[in-house]
């Protein structure tokens, strides 16, 4: 059994205290889906757990090799002495255990970077900037090769709300989608929504600037009365009665598979003179969601889907933004 100790100097100042983070991020690493306590912090001085309590834990708990690695930047009195000290007195109490003790982070091409990066956040607006860099990294590391151009600032923006490469392979759109939903908008077409959340998160102020507004009945009171007497969800009654205002261009359905559901039975028995908004279709759970998106999946009218049980507002929302962004000519990301 091993144990790693990662050792911190201490602070008087509570809040300064935060080595238990890093630990953490480095057990997820070294270990991923491990449940044990593999990885240790320790402070030198000022807070608890100190060094040789930590040490102290690992041995009794069994562990054959402690590492020990001191997060310090450079080899000071306290790398180089004070706590190799401890170490030694450690080896004595506990003989039957291996210590391994490893240099501090010191100077290193990966540091740099990171001085690199600090230096370019201080110097650019934040939210910008973080966005910018999520994009540059999500596209670093992931192989975008053979998307067609038009669907990738959707599939970009999608990942970059959920952090999750999945959505590279399971987004589906049909041959009109990008075309359709850029037509929506710029003709200040309305966007219906099953839920308040998806409404809540739509950029109001991309969409406004076309004549569109983000229409959402679910709370309606005539609405929560249908939904009573017929037994329909209220999502299914709030995107049956919002389908007949004449001026939906977008339909996002992020949370109820019963209100994507219904759009499509309204959309296939629609006559053939009648408009035909896009569907983003992305509800999620484990009932009727994937099945729903299967059904849509088949369709002729425009969609955007994902075929997995995954989805849910912020999708949705990250789909209709991307749309939006795209409208006004930027998400070229």
């Amino acid at each position: 059994m091993e144990s790693i100790i990662l050792i911190g100097h201490g602070s008087p100042k509570k809040d300064a205290n935060n080595l238990e983070l890093m630990g953490k991020m480095l057990h997820s690493m070294l270990h991923a889906g491990c449940t044990g306590d593999c990885v240790k912090v320790a402070y030198l001085q000022f807070v608890e757990p100190d060094i040789m309590g930590t040490i102290k834990e690992c041995a009794e708990n069994g562990a054959e090799k402690i590492i020990l690695h001191p997060f310090f930047l450079s080899s000071g009195m306290h790398v180089t002495k004070d706590i190799p000290g401890m170490i030694q007195e450690a080896r004595g109490l506990y003989p039957e255990v291996k210590f391994v003790y490893t240099e501090p982070l010191g100077i290193h091409e990966k540091l740099a970077r990171i001085v690199m990066e600090r230096i370019e956040c201080a110097d650019k607006p934040a939210p910008e900037h973080i966005e910018k860099r999520s994009f540059e990294i999500l596209s670093e590391e992931a192989d975008f090769n053979g998307i067609p151009a038009e669907q990738l600032p959707v599939i970009k923006r999608v990942i970059h709300a959920t952090a999750d490469f999945e959505f590279r392979e399971t987004l589906v759109f049909h041959k009109d989608a990008i075309a359709a939903g850029l037509s929506a908008i710029r003709a200040g077409k309305n966007i219906l929504t099953d839920i308040e959340m998806v409404k809540a998160g739509i950029n109001k102020r991309w969409l406004e600037q076309w004549g569109g507004k983000v229409i959402c009945a679910i709370s309606d009171e005539e609405v929560i009365r249908i939904s009573g007497e017929t037994g329909q969800t209220r999502a299914e009654v709030a995107i049956e009665r919002g389908l007949n205002d004449g001026n939906t261009g977008i339909i996002a359905i992020g949370n109820a598979p019963t209100a994507l559901i219904k759009t499509i039975e309204a959309l296939k028995s629609a006559g053939p003179a009648a408009p035909v908004p896009l569907v983003v279709g992305v509800p999620v759970g484990f009932v009727k969601a994937l099945e729903s998106k299967v059904m849509l999946s088949a369709q002729d009218f425009p969609f955007i889907t994902n075929l997995s049980r995954k989805g849910g507002t912020p999708v949705a929302v990250a789909i209709v933004n991307a749309l939006l962004k795209m409208a006004e000519g930027g998400d070229k990301k």
